[in-house]
């Protein structure tokens, strides 16, 4: 009997003594100072690269699939839920038709910032895509990310419009 409170008595301090800390992303957050915020809601729809024209029979280039990129607020990685159902799309387009296709997902940011740190935000932002991608059963192991940092923008011109459109993750299938 005294054994068996005992252990009892153990078990309950070491339960009390268990961490308790969960480990939880590192968020960015936006420290810009009025920066005004345009084309809310309304986000530029990009469509596959040497694609003019939506075709007929690919699925890849008609609906929510034509649409390749999430775009991200200022110094933000956090996937808005206005790309939830994009994302969901293409998580549901490769793990029910596709379900040998390779994904890579590329980070881009606007000029602001320096290299390295948009380089690094860039990655933050194509791991963000990624992990919503995985979670909704996605092979993780079909997905790479890469980052661009401010390299490879959509928009040259240097006001709020051009850099919420150079701040995206865009999703690129295999063979493109």
């Amino acid at each position: 009997m005294k054994n068996a409170a005992l252990i009892v008595l153990v078990a309950a301090a070491l339960a009390g003594c268990a961490s308790k800390e969960t480990k939880t992303e590192a968020q960015v957050d936006d420290r810009s100072v009025n920066q005004p915020k345009s084309n809310m809601g309304q986000a530029p729809v990009t469509t596959p690269r040497g694609s003019d024209t939506v075709g007929r029979g690919d699925p890849l280039k008609q609906g929510q699939l034509a649409q390749r990129s999430v775009y991200f607020d200022y110094d933000s990685n956090s996937v808005k839920d206005e790309y939830r159902g994009l994302v969901q799309a293409h998580s549901r387009y490769l793990t029910a038709d596709k379900r040998d296709a390779k994904i890579r997902i590329e980070g881009n940011c606007d000029e602001r910032g320096s290299r390295e740190y948009n380089l690094a935000l860039g990655q933050r932002r194509a791991e963000a895509v990624k992990k919503v991608m995985t979670v909704l059963g996605v092979s993780d192991g079909r997905i790479e990310t890469t980052s661009y940092g401010e390299e490879k923008p959509v928009a040259a011109g240097h006001d709020e419009q051009s850099w919420s459109q150079n701040r995206r993750a865009d999703i690129r299938y295999s063979g493109e």
